[in-house]
């Protein structure tokens, strides 16, 4: 996948911090009260189960600190609108880590606030300019934040999918950045204007070549909501049955997505 070719849209490092530590803070209350049966029960990810699925939530966190043990690298090579695209190469390597990290930490509960804790501690040492080698390139502090983000609300639905009865919340923030990330995602992939896909209240976004609409109703309209979004752009969710089951509303003929989704996997 080519690079965007438009400049990405900037994301408040304040705001960004906050909402990390607000989903991650509901993601730690509701791992406090799962049961071992329910640490056992299967997600939709393969061969992970819940414990495996909560042990990848913290990982995605302590990345940041992996990535601060490296060099810093001499200057940014990529931009954010990279990363979603740059996911899928390294999955088995995410496995195996992610086993490893089950195995290390029976305590999932005492995990994750060592997680937080040094986080914080990260965040406040390092400035949001420090560059950090990622699976994408070097980015910004700053930048690589806003992908734990994404990673957070996209397993934290994983989770509620997972235990039957578990509503563990979406921090509003979080859910902000996540879909107008992947929004964002998806104008680079199929750049154009002929398509306008809103996913209020978050993002509108212009795709996919051919006429380009410049006032008035477009011809071409997707609408749907965040989380429906987040589904179809991480594979959760297949376009078709989005659309049999009236989650997605699509009209005009350059309105179908199915062959642009899903963005990450």
């Amino acid at each position: 996948m080519p690079p965007a070719k438009k400049r990405p849209r900037s994301y408040d490092p304040v705001r960004t911090r906050a909402a990390v530590f607000a989903q991650l803070g509901h993601v730690r209350e509701a791992v406090r009260g799962l049961t071992g049966e329910q640490l056992a029960s299967p997600t939709r990810l393969g061969a992970w189960t819940v414990r495996e699925l909560v042990a990848h939530i913290g990982m995605a966190l302590t990345a940041i600190g992996r990535a601060l043990d490296l060099p810093e690298p001499d200057r940014p090579d990529a931009v954010l609108l990279d990363w979603p695209f740059a996911t899928a190469v390294h999955s088995a390597a995410i496995d195996e880590f992610t086993r490893g990290v089950v195995r290390d930490h029976p305590d999932l509960g005492v995990y994750l606030a060592e997680v937080a804790d040094t986080l914080e501690q990260q965040l406040d040492t390092h400035p949001g300019g420090r560059l950090l080698r990622t699976n994408a390139g070097a980015l910004p502090l700053a930048d690589y934040l806003v992908t734990r983000a994404v990673e957070l609300v996209v397993h934290t639905d994983d989770l509620n999918a997972a235990v039957p009865g578990l509503d563990v919340p979406q921090d509003r923030q979080a859910l902000a950045a996540c879909t107008r990330l992947l929004a964002d995602a998806l104008a680079a992939k199929a750049p154009g204007g002929s398509t306008e896909v809103r996913i209020p209240p978050y993002a509108v976004v212009q795709c996919v070549e051919g006429p380009r609409h410049t006032r008035g109703t477009p011809p071409n309209v997707v609408e749907t909501d965040p989380l429906t979004w987040i589904r179809l752009a991480t594979g959760r969710l297949e376009w078709r049955r989005a659309r049999d089951e009236a989650r997605v509303m699509a009209s005009g003929e350059r309105a179908d997505l199915g062959a642009l989704l899903p963005l990450m996997s």
